[in-house]
């Protein structure tokens, strides 16, 4: 006894029912996502919550800042323990600032991060070891220069190269 509702299912060619298949698949992943990434979301937002709360105004000298894997950093071995294994081999936005008579190695917003100035006081607010805004800065700020894409340093390059080839050509024709 077969159903008549799956009859059309065995008699499909095969390609058919595989594409069928993939679909199936992927709208399953595609809700799991969308609920994954939902749950996600509401998280970060209550740590985004406790990090406002907890956070508080520091003046501050910007000493160095630069990206690098934590393990490199020298962070206290307490702050290590919390960061997720996965993190600790990861790129973080790190900055050394001299915070009253101590130094310390903060970790910086990644939004935040291109706009702190080098070689001056700030002030920004903390939360523990995050910096997550920049209020203020004292005197001067220079300009960070604008980055180039791919295709402006492969231009810059060609022509570097070519002028050093002109030069070396030029120097050869002197010499003799």
């Amino acid at each position: 006894m077969q159903l008549p509702l799956l009859m059309p299912l065995f008699t499909m060619p095969l390609p058919v029912k595989i594409i069928l298949i993939v679909v199936g698949v992927i709208l399953v992943l595609f809700i799991v996502l969308i609920i994954v990434g939902s749950k996600m979301q509401k998280k970060q937002e209550a740590s985004q919550a406790d990090i406002e709360a907890a956070s508080q105004t520091l003046s501050m000298l910007i000493i160095d800042k630069k990206r690098m894997k934590l393990k490199d950093a020298n962070l206290p071995k307490v702050v290590m323990d919390q960061v997720p294994k996965y993190m600790r081999m990861a790129k973080m936005p790190l900055v050394k600032a001299k915070i009253g008579p101590k130094v310390m190695t903060l970790i910086a917003d990644v939004k935040i991060f291109d706009s702190i100035p080098l070689k001056s006081e700030i002030k920004a607010k903390v939360s523990g070891i995050y910096i997550t805004e920049i209020i203020s800065t004292r005197g001067k700020v220079a300009p960070m220069p604008k980055k180039k894409g791919f295709r402006a340093k492969l231009a810059q390059k060609a022509a570097d190269a070519q002028a050093a080839s002109k030069g070396e050509a030029s120097k050869k024709s002197k010499k003799k």
